[in-house]
């Protein structure tokens, strides 16, 4: 039997129990060896619970560095992706990092410069990518099915779903908010469909609008109007060196029922491309003279690289990282890719702010 991968967890909040921990369990080459949390009592817990007591528990996570481990994943506050992820990189550990991946394009590029001193892989957690739809769009953009793709909508909105836990809110430790929350995701997909990651400039605008809302009806209960420092909808108008354009629409709190998180239009010159919502995907065209929409059956099969498999977006991710590591394939989502789309970001928020188009060099 091969040996297994030593993984160490860094940040054992909400996204840990939610996404990562429950694909890693279905992992029979993966053992869970530590965890690091700044409360020593969730680091404990998941200890307890997905590890059977049998993992080193750590409060600071250069400590965690010193184990013997193959891979880390980097799942705290947007503030400390960029460190953490570096020093684990200095550490010779293979890295997958929360999205985004940094809260600044420099610091992304410093991740980039360890990781190729380091020898190690880092990739980025879009998970998105591997929803069966995507995965079919990619395929299809890859063929040429939909022609030189020259206009695109980035869509990731919310009515009344503010998440009220953690540091969501606080400005200073996630860098923004719902923009580089969920239109993170929107972006990546789209700009991946499309192949396309050199933007010239960015037009922003950025939204305090119901901030201070008391009586919010929010999806998760009202938020405390003092902590709310993030912005509440972002929205922003990219133009790509090669002329093609991307409208990127991101709220938590936007009063409309459009309701549309991490889901992307494309529109080429030989076809179209929309996903209604995540799990849903059309295409339209014109074939012998008349239009036609196409709904793909994404039930049936498998997917792309891994057929027949019944697993949902987050396993394939982890599934893919640790096949990467064990040198049985190559890592889906590479950090120079998410890097530009958090370079974008970037640009948005500065143009938001300055009231003039980011321009990039």
């Amino acid at each position: 039997m091969s040996k297994k991968l030593r993984y160490g967890l860094i940040g054992c909040g909400g996204i840990a129990t939610a996404k990562h921990l429950p694909a890693l369990q279905k992992l029979k080459d993966v053992e869970l060896a530590a965890f690091c949390d700044i409360v020593k009592e969730r680091a404990e817990t998941m200890n307890r619970d997905y590890a059977g007591g049998k993992a080193k528990v750590f409060t600071d996570y250069r400590e965690l560095l010193k184990e013997d481990l193959d891979a880390v994943l980097v799942l705290t506050p947007n503030i400390s992706h960029a460190p953490i992820s570096i020093d684990a990189l200095r550490a010779g550990k293979h890295v997958l990092c929360e999205k985004p991946m940094a809260k600044t394009y420099a610091e992304a590029q410093a991740m980039l410069a360890a990781r190729d001193k380091s020898g190690k892989l880092l990739t980025i957690g879009y998970q998105n990518r591997f929803r069966p739809e995507s995965l079919y769009l990619k395929e299809e953009c890859d063929n040429g099915t939909l022609g030189d793709i020259y206009f695109a909508k980035a869509t990731a909105l919310r009515r009344r779903a503010v998440p009220t836990w953690g540091v969501f809110l606080d400005e200073e430790k996630q860098g923004g908010g719902p923009l580089i929350d969920i239109g993170t995701h929107s972006l990546d997909l789209t700009l991946f469909m499309m192949n396309n990651y050199e933007p010239a400039y960015a037009v922003g605008t950025v939204y305090h609008k119901l901030n201070k809302d008391k009586k919010t009806g929010n999806a998760w209960g009202d938020w405390d109007s003092k902590k709310f420092t993030v912005e509440d909808s972002a929205f922003g108008f990219i133009v790509m060196k090669n002329g093609a354009t991307i409208i990127l629409q991101s709220s938590w709190a936007l009063n409309t029922t459009e309701v549309r998180e991490a889901v992307t239009t494309l529109c080429g010159t030989k076809a179209g491309a929309d996903m209604p919502q995540a799990g849903s995907l059309t295409i339209n065209g014109v074939r012998n003279n008349r239009q036609y929409v196409l709904t793909p059956d994404l039930q049936a099969g498998g997917v792309a690289f891994y057929s027949g498999a019944a697993l949902e977006d987050s396993d394939l991710e982890a599934q893919n990282f640790a096949k990467a590591i064990q040198g049985k394939g190559k890592l889906y989502v590479q950090g120079e890719e998410a890097a530009v789309v958090t370079r974008i970001l970037e640009g948005i928020y500065d143009s938001a702010k300055t009231g003039k188009p980011h321009y990039f060099n």
